[in-house]
């Protein structure tokens, strides 16, 4: 449960310093659109840390699997949305990575499915 509570701490810190970033030095450099996604990458880092955090603090069978599901899903998910937003400011071209961003968000429904059912599972809960 470490791992949880540590990576959640991360996440939640990450977004906080990305949202002062975004909010102080990206906001006059990237249209409305751009600098509304890259909010929404921050968003949904800061509520996988914090749900991290919080399952951290149970003990949900196999939740290696959810772990890892959360931590790569978030990864996946919100640094592929910093980077194409971001992306103006590198000299090369990552719309590579704009499949990336919903494969990261499959991950994070997965995570959600599975920790539903342990919980389901779970009669002292």
């Amino acid at each position: 449960m470490r791992k949880f509570k540590l990576a959640g701490a991360c996440f939640a810190l990450l977004s906080v310093v990305l949202g002062a970033f975004a909010s102080h030095f990206l906001k006059s450099y990237l249209d409305i659109q751009k600098f509304d996604a890259f909010e929404t990458g921050i968003r949904y880092m800061m509520y996988h840390g914090l749900s991290m955090l919080i399952i951290g603090g149970f003990e949900i069978p196999k939740n290696i699997l959810i772990f890892r599901l959360f931590f790569w899903g978030t990864l996946l998910f919100s640094f592929s949305i910093f980077l194409l937003c971001l992306q103006k400011f590198f000299s090369t071209d990552l719309s590579f990575l704009g499949p990336v961003t919903p494969l990261g968000g499959t991950l994070l429904i997965s995570a959600w499915i599975i920790l539903i059912i342990r919980i389901l599972k779970i009669k002292s809960l």
